[in-house]
């Protein structure tokens, strides 16, 4: 296709990132169905003759969420953000884990500097996954992705699967087409055969009411939309919404990998599998809520920023969207500051609507040692 360019963006997406790190501590596990979610109570037992003890998803109670699960559980029908009582009606017998971050943060600083000794120009997308630009790189492109794969393992004892592609948004998709441990490039030779047929919810902003409403319309595939004409898309879902469908469905992204950026706001969000209501709904969204605070304070902390403006988002059935922020009286990174914030923030937004997106985000930012060295920290907002 015309419209490629001659970069060679990588996406590297870790394996069952958090499953696989527990499996390395508990290598017994190997080949069970393993799920990772719930509180700490539920650690794996020592027991006197050396052996480990370990829960049953069965014995779960509570209303906590799957973290991650392994492959072997997935085939049974567990999958991240579904409901552990939920999980354990699919799988009584899976084994469960509870989520240890710092053990999971310190093998992502591992498979990233592996990767960096490499290829540096790398733009952090999360814990568990990575855009590697190896554009000026001589090397062959399959050899060096294989480079790099065989690093990652070297480093951390974990597999990884990398899609390489001319942009962003090929490769994402491309990393997740052979997992585990796959190695999948795209370019304008193969990129009908192996894009076009996917579903039109591979697309990474696409999610299931968008792609609901598109199979209203008859397109299933990146192929249908890319073949729809712009006049019904616009009349659906909008100018801006549209041109964007139709440019990723050709394959089209001209983001850059971003390496050297200063944040100006970190921020967590969860689609639900269907859409939410604050009342009939509200002990499932207080969890998840809370959650989302507790990842973006830890978010934070990791990278060592603080911030002044606590947000949130709410995108509702119709896909309209509703913003609100609050601005702190100090700079925080503290989970129960964030949660405090964004729950004045809710009380400003209508609720009596069913959603299908929630939100949560900090901005403001600024260096943790840059505000210590000017005065102590404030964590809480009402200090």
């Amino acid at each position: 296709m015309n419209s490629f360019s001659s970069r060679r963006i990588a996406h590297l997406d870790m394996d069952m990132f958090f499953a696989g790190v527990e499996l390395l501590r508990y290598p017994e596990l190997r080949g069970l169905p393993v799920v990772v979610g719930g509180r700490a109570v539920y650690q794996p037992e020592t027991l006197p003759d050396g052996s480990r003890k370990f829960f049953r998803l069965r014995e779960y109670s509570g209303r906590g969420v799957v973290t991650t699960s392994t492959y072997e559980a997935r085939t049974l029908g567990v999958f991240s953000a579904m409901g552990l009582m939920k999980s354990a009606q699919l799988a009584p017998e899976a084994i469960l884990l509870p989520a240890n971050f710092d053990s999971y943060r310190h093998y992502s600083r591992l498979f990233k500097q592996a990767v960096a000794n490499i290829a540096p120009l790398i733009e952090n997308r999360g814990i568990d996954e990575i855009y590697i630009d190896l554009t000026h790189h001589s090397e062959d492109t399959e050899a060096l992705a294989q480079q790099i794969k065989h690093a990652v393992q070297a480093a951390t004892g974990l597999s990884c699967s990398i899609g390489i592609a001319p942009n962003k948004l090929l490769a994402k998709i491309a990393s997740d087409l052979d997992k585990p441990n796959g190695l999948t490039i795209i370019d304008a030779e193969n990129f009908t055969g192996r894009i076009w047929p996917l579903k039109a919810s591979k697309i990474n902003g696409i999610g299931p009411k968008a792609a609901k409403k598109l199979a209203t319309l008859n397109i299933h595939t990146i192929a249908e939309l890319a073949q729809t004409d712009a006049s019904l898309l616009q009349e659906n879902f909008g100018l801006s919404y549209a041109h964007w469908l139709l440019e990723v469905a050709h394959g089209r992204d001209n983001r850059p990998v971003v390496t050297f950026s200063t944040p100006k706001s970190m921020s967590r969000e969860t689609t639900f599998e269907r859409d939410m209501h604050a009342r009939k709904d509200k002990a499932r969204l207080s969890e998840v809520f809370t959650a989302l605070c507790e990842r973006v304070a830890e978010d934070l902390q990791h990278k060592g920023y603080v911030g002044r403006t606590v947000g949130i988002k709410i995108k509702y059935h119709d896909f309209r969207t509703a913003t609100r922020d609050l601005s702190l009286p100090h700079y925080t990174n503290d989970s129960a500051a964030i949660r405090r914030a964004a729950g004045e923030c809710l009380k400003r937004v209508s609720l009596d609507q069913h959603f299908r997106l929630l939100g949560v985000k900090v901005t403001t930012l600024v260096r943790e040692e840059d505000v210590e060295a000017q005065q102590p920290l404030q964590a809480s907002l009402f200090n």
